[in-house]
């Protein structure tokens, strides 16, 4: 669903306990008259900020950075925006902010996945599954967790990062460290 208004701006923040020039700059995302503020982590003084058009003044190299920036950050709220749009997804600044944060995408990891599906596996046991073809799971499983532990140095991996390379990698891992000749899935 598309929005009705849409705007973006730019501008600098005082904090709470801060008295000096240097302020926050943040970006406001206003989508049918709700707006949502996200902090660039970045200051800029006060007396060498343009208000009207939320753009750092002058054209020293560090204005000119920060204008840099500030229109590379814009144009990844534009894309955020087609990326919703192309998803089916409702256009607002809540969303927005999410995609742009990180927040509230779900982190879809691989251990977390086979788990889940090892656990539905186990309650199909002498309806849809034997007990041996659960079995075979749970080993695979586990042979997946010790594979990621050697090859990458951590407990799990998100989905996004897997690749033909990893399925190559698990194989060979399989077939030399764990005399696996053929897994059964």
């Amino acid at each position: 669903m598309l929005e009705k208004s849409f705007g973006l701006f730019f501008f600098l923040k005082q904090s709470k306990n801060e008295k000096s020039d240097e302020r926050y700059i943040y970006l406001r995302i206003t989508v049918d008259g709700v707006a949502k503020e996200i902090s660039l982590k970045r200051m800029w003084s006060l007396s060498r900020w343009d208000q009207p058009t939320g753009r750092a003044k002058g054209n020293k190299e560090d204005a000119l950075k920060l204008n840099a920036y500030i229109d590379v950050y814009r144009a990844n709220v534009y894309a955020a925006k087609s990326k919703l749009i192309f998803a089916e997804q409702e256009i607002t600044a809540d969303t927005l902010k999410n995609f742009l944060t990180g927040k509230g995408e779900e982190k879809r990891t691989l251990i977390e996945i086979f788990k889940r599906h090892n656990e539905e596996i186990h309650e199909l046991i002498g309806k849809d599954y034997a007990y041996k073809t659960y079995q075979k799971y749970h080993t695979t499983f586990g042979h997946t967790q010790d594979f990621i532990k050697w090859k990458y140095g951590t407990a799990d991996l998100k989905i996004k990062t897997l690749n033909y390379e990893f399925v190559k990698d698990f194989s060979s891992w399989l077939k030399s460290l764990k005399n696996a000749t053929t897994i059964q899935l």
